[in-house]
């Protein structure tokens, strides 16, 4: 299933994407007077397989006659996640062009939900820097709430779906101190989607291939098997230290080829457009703007 978060008519709903079209569930809930239906993405993950069982429901009774919404902004498909964490430097090739030995553990900062964006938004070229880079990334969302840490065993359980990131980041004001917090949290820098996809449409998450192109050039090329840390790794070690809440979203790391460390560097400027593209998922495109 692949869900979507977004605006129509200046109002936000969220639906089913199907053959490239997105069937509004809210509708379809209530053309067939279902009155306890998830009210919107983060709902429906909340509700577990419960809710999931629902849209299942409804899509089957509509048989092929459900509306289709038409002309859409997409949003990030999950726009409120209780946490969004990243893993930094989970490609050893993107270490070593960083200049990094890979870590024993895992490199994480934390990114704040009023920085994402969804496929079509603008990315806001900032005004203080001229050093806007690209990361294409998986994204993982945790589809039940625990307390307490989760086993690695168990971790593939607490998984709802996937999308793809693009962690857009400033990079002097990355490294200007040892904190990433500012450079990883510029306004519109963090794009997400288009859609998630549950994990029993895309099961095995550490196969994809992911790439990003600036315009027309290919900048990243990879696979997520290339990961050093994998799914079940990550949500055990931040379960150890933290409770993951349904809705969580996890990027999981970004492969070589980011603009930074190219001889000379490249940054992103107005008029770009980045697509990153990942297996099973979709194209996350979005151009850069000026920020007036």
């Amino acid at each position: 299933m692949q869900i979507a978060t977004y605006e129509a008519g200046g109002k936000v709903s969220y639906g089913v994407r199907q053959s490239g079209h997105i069937i509004d569930l809210p509708a379809l809930f209530a053309a067939q007077g279902i009155a306890d239906a998830p009210g919107d993405v983060l709902a429906l993950i909340q509700a577990g397989e419960a809710g999931l069982a629902k849209v299942r429901k409804v899509l089957d009774a509509a048989a092929g006659n459900a509306g289709d919404a038409g002309s859409v902004r997409l949003l990030p498909p999950i726009p409120n996640p209780p946490k969004v964490f990243c893993i930094g430097r989970n490609y050893a090739e993107h270490a070593k062009e960083a200049g990094f030995e890979m870590s024993p553990l895992p490199i994480m900062f934390h990114r704040f939900a009023n920085t994402l964006i969804g496929s079509g938004s603008d990315i806001l070229y900032p005004k203080v820097s001229e050093q806007l880079d690209w990361e294409g990334e998986l994204a993982v969302v945790i589809g039940k709430s625990h307390k307490g840490q989760i086993a690695r065993e168990d971790a593939m359980d607490y998984v709802f779906g996937y999308t793809a990131f693009n962690d857009v980041t400033v990079r002097d004001y990355q490294f200007r101190t040892t904190q990433y917090i500012a450079g990883k949290n510029f306004r519109t820098s963090g794009p997400l989607g288009p859609v998630i996809v549950t994990k029993d449409e895309l099961k095995d998450p550490h196969n994809l291939k992911l790439t990003t192109h600036v315009n027309n050039t290919l900048m990243q090329s990879d696979n997520t098997a290339s990961m050093h840390f994998d799914v079940p790794f990550i949500i055990n070690h931040l379960s150890e230290f933290i409770d993951l809440q349904a809705g969580d979203v996890i990027a999981m790391g970004t492969p070589a080829g980011v603009g930074f460390k190219r001889k000379p560097p490249i940054f992103l400027k107005v008029g770009d457009t980045v697509t990153v593209e990942l297996e099973g998922v979709g194209k996350l495109v979005n151009t850069v703007v000026e920020d007036k």
